[in-house]
């Protein structure tokens, strides 16, 4: 039988709904145990080589492509990254360019980057802040 739910998601992308569950189940009890769970279940994804989408900034003159950051209130900057298109939908704001990347990779690159703070997933809706310490434990 197949899951026809499915057949528009890419590859990478599949099983990325357990990340979003297990962040709003963290978002609606916010405990250490949750946070666990949730690193827990990125851990997963990433080691099943699984995708999120990021936003981009285009080239300005001999420039390579940038990864979009996000500030945030407190002047930190942070990657902008999503589960899903429908996640990444969810800002409203303008029409971004984006990629899919692997998220070790994305985490790794997060870690080598001073004027980063970390990688924000899904930053409209469910969200998770992972900073570099939480990104190192997610990587183990």
């Amino acid at each position: 039988m197949t899951d026809h739910r499915n057949i528009s998601t890419d590859e990478g992308l599949k099983d990325n709904e357990r990340m979003e569950q297990a962040i709003l189940s963290l978002q609606q009890n916010p405990t250490q145990e949750m946070l666990a769970h949730a690193l827990t279940v990125v851990r997963r994804r990433m080691q099943a080589h699984g995708q999120l989408i990021v936003a981009v900034e285009p080239p300005v003159g001999n420039q390579q492509m940038r990864l979009q950051a996000i500030q945030t209130d407190d002047g930190k900057k942070w990657w902008a990254a999503f589960t899903s298109f429908d996640e990444e939908l969810k800002g409203g704001g303008s029409v971004m360019s984006t990629f899919l990347t692997d998220m070790e990779k994305l985490f790794v690159s997060a870690l080598s980057v001073d004027e980063i703070e970390g990688v924000i997933i899904n930053p409209w809706n469910r969200t998770l802040m992972l900073d570099k310490n939480l990104i190192r434990i997610i990587r183990g």
